[in-house]
């Protein structure tokens, strides 16, 4: 009985060889150990825990641990993560955002229960609450001065080109209207304390402005991400008509290059450090009195090598009133800007970040960007 059972678990294990079985079917993480039985698809730890979150329709095993029935292994066989593929994902648009073994749980999980569950991608109707190029509901949002969250009414216009939000549930006038061509949507739970918390970010006056938005139903803020990505998309269409889909799909919405605290500085290098919170956003670098900050007490332009911008590891000699003992130099044309790090690790992980942004060309778009930031009172 013990050897049939190491036949039937060796029959599973040969199948992560076959081509689409060697990474997760969800996050595509690479060797998957763990394994749907009931859907015929292999997948990480991490996305066969959320899997148990939908046990009525996905129960999963191990392949290296738990005992497999013949009947099982067939199944296995039959299906494979390239067949489910096809099936679950047959129609996923070009906008929605895919997520990797790096996104946030809620990311995956809404991909996961959006595939098996509701089976989204198989019936293009029920993508219609973020495809629709309308959306209005209400969210939580952070109070920009005492930081409690208040329930607000969204709306969401592609014809508009807008999202915007109302203080008061029967306003007329919105509070604020964030332009659809500058807004950027990222997931921050950790940061912002919250499991289904998103930052939005847009121009004001050249300027970034923060907002701090969530709702407890994940798929509910999951949708309005997507509905965001599908408003960009169709925003870039118009506005980049000879682009590709690749590197349109690349413009809808960004993580954070980096961010975390260093010391920094002023102008004259003369003043004492101050702890700060630097946020890397594409070429801007912002940094903030507190993370969850509505505006950046600066932002720096980060150009390219080819235009003269650098950055140096340490701080130039003779220079004092700095706690953290890791230096950056970030040379600009105009200036330098001096930063401390509080570890040798985060040192180093800062000048990377550095070096990716100014080791890439220029984009003439860019060339705008950088004349605001050099004739910014």
């Amino acid at each position: 009985m013990a050897s049939d059972q190491h036949k039937i678990r060796e029959r599973v294990k040969l199948l992560l060889e076959k081509p689409g079985n060697g990474n997760c079917a969800d996050c595509g993480a690479a060797d998957p150990e763990w394994a749907s039985y009931t859907l015929g698809v292999f997948m990480c730890l991490s996305c066969s825990g959320l899997h148990k979150n939908i046990a009525q329709i996905s129960k999963v095993k191990s392949v290296l641990l738990d005992p497999w029935s013949s009947s099982e292994a067939e199944f296995m066989e039959s299906v494979g993560n390239n067949a489910a593929k096809a099936k679950y994902e047959k129609i996923v648009p070009a906008f929605y955002y895919t997520p990797t073994h790096k996104d946030c749980t809620l990311l995956r999980e809404q991909w996961i229960r959006a595939k098996y569950e509701r089976k989204e991608f198989q019936c293009v109707k029920r993508q219609e609450p973020y495809s629709a190029g309308y959306r209005e509901g209400f969210l939580w949002k952070r109070g920009r001065d005492n930081g409690q969250f208040l329930s607000r009414k969204f709306i969401l216009s592609e014809r508009e080109g807008v999202l915007k939000y109302f203080n008061k549930h029967d306003a007329r006038e919105p509070k604020a209207i964030l332009k659809i061509n500058t807004v950027n949507a990222t997931f921050q739970p950790t940061k912002i304390g919250v499991n289904n918390g998103l930052q939005i970010t847009y121009l004001k006056d050249n300027s970034t402005r923060n907002i701090f938005i969530y709702q407890e139903d994940g798929k509910e803020m999951v949708d309005w991400f997507n509905a965001i990505r599908a408003a960009r998309y169709h925003y870039l269409e118009v506005a980049f008509p000879g682009a590709s889909k690749s590197e349109l799909l690349q413009k809808l919405t960004r993580n954070y290059i980096k961010e975390g605290y260093m010391e920094k500085t002023g102008p004259k290098h003369t003043e004492g450090f101050k702890k700060r919170w630097f946020t890397m956003d594409d070429r801007r670098l912002m940094y903030f009195k507190d993370p969850l900050d509505a505006y950046a007490r600066g932002e720096v332009f980060i150009g390219s090598r080819e235009n003269s911008y650098t950055v140096l590891l340490g701080l130039p000699p003779n220079i004092q009133g700095y706690h953290w003992q890791f230096g950056i130099t970030i040379v600009t044309p105009d200036r330098k800007f001096l930063c401390a790090c509080e570890t040798e690790e985060d040192q180093k992980d800062w000048i990377a970040a550095f070096q990716t942004v100014i080791n890439r060309p220029m984009q003439p778009q860019e060339y705008a960007v950088e004349a605001y930031f050099k004739h910014k009172p």
